[in-house]
């Protein structure tokens, strides 16, 4: 498989050593920790470059993730690897239902809202204890003065349609906010 084909999202990173046999402490953005060793293989960023890697082992410890990758069996070589990004291809998320949507897909969409003004592009998403904010850039000369917009990911409340083939999202919202 061409490695150019591959589209890679990164879902955490390694953290600091842990022991003297190769193992790292963890941090994943995905939804629920654990989720993370579900999408395999890992692919890791070393020298700009994303290379696959094995999982060996992982396990809990002190609220903590903490994983042994293969050939890495000592502190020296695990060292070599402390914040180093791991994302993984796109084709092994699952598909989702309707209304749900990966971050990575709405990322890079225009937004517009039903009167037809274009509010920016969706430049990240923010978590929130209550939902999920679609951080909005807009564009250098917008209307209102705005530089973004933080509009709430409601699904039928504020995001009424989104289209990943156009990348648009069409949002209930006032420009002015």
């Amino acid at each position: 498989m061409n490695m150019e084909q591959q589209r890679i999202e990164v879902v955490g990173k390694l953290g600091s050593t842990y022991g003297i046999r190769g193992w790292l402490r963890i941090y994943s953005s995905t939804e629920s920790a654990e989720n993370i060793f579900a999408y395999q293989p890992w692919f890791l960023k070393i020298k700009g470059q994303w290379q696959a890697t094995a999982l060996e082992s992982w396990k809990h410890h002190n609220h903590e993730l903490i994983v042994k990758l293969k050939n890495v069996n000592d502190r020296e070589t695990a060292q070599t690897l402390t914040n180093v990004e791991i994302g993984v291809d796109l084709s092994v998320f699952p598909a989702l239902q309707d209304g749900d949507y990966y971050w990575h897909d709405l990322i890079g969409c225009q937004v517009v809202n039903l009167q037809g003004y274009t509010m920016g592009t969706v430049s990240e998403m923010m978590e929130t204890g209550s939902n999920d904010v679609l951080v909005v850039k807009a564009t250098h000369k917008d209307a209102f003065g705005k530089q973004e917009r933080l509009i709430p990911f409601l699904y039928e409340q504020v995001v009424k349609r989104v289209d990943l083939t156009t990348k648009t999202i069409e949002v209930d919202w006032d420009a002015g906010f």
